[in-house]
């Protein structure tokens, strides 16, 4: 039976592990968590535009609150455990996830940040911009995945001609 042509679940882990150093596997992990967030929320922000689907705007007292808030505050949790955290709490998974959607909130609603207006939806050719944001996310985590993927890459190319890979 033929090996299949992805890398195994485990395999990327034990790539992961021991190619990357703490630190840009903690990059990897914000930059893979950003690009995810920002396609979610993405996708539920134009779901409500649109009127369709589970989820609707948080308005308590009629007030919005914009995801731009629970950005700042994952951030800000952040920016507490890097000041005061032990190198192996910094280092955490959690801590990495949690920034890396923290930025992709802020992100997001940017513009609203810049001029204090919800000016969300005004300018056409808005896809362009989520799809740029989208883009520059994968590229960070391939860029800081870097040495994973070359041995991935490595050990596809030793089973596929005979060898049995690490």
């Amino acid at each position: 039976m033929a090996e299949p042509p992805v890398p195994s679940v485990p395999q990327v882990q034990r790539a992961f592990r021991e190619e990357l150093h703490p630190a840009r596997r903690s990059a990897v992990i914000s930059w893979l968590a950003f690009g995810t967030t920002f396609g979610t929320v993405r996708a539920i922000t134009y779901s409500i535009r649109d009127g369709r689907g589970p989820l609707h705007d948080l308005t308590p007292g009629g007030m919005h609150l914009h995801h731009y808030l629970w950005g700042i505050a994952l951030v800000s949790g952040v920016g507490g455990v890097a000041l005061r955290g032990e190198d192996r709490t910094r280092r955490h998974p959690v801590v990495a996830t949690a920034y890396g959607v923290g930025m992709a909130l802020i992100v997001d609603e940017f513009a609203l940040l810049l001029d204090l207006r919800d000016v969300y939806w005004a300018k056409e050719g808005r896809w362009s911009v989520d799809l740029g944001v989208g883009v520059t996310a994968l590229a960070g985590a391939a860029l800081e995945g870097r040495p994973v993927l070359r041995r991935l890459r490595q050990e596809m190319r030793s089973r596929r001609h005979g060898g049995g890979g690490r």
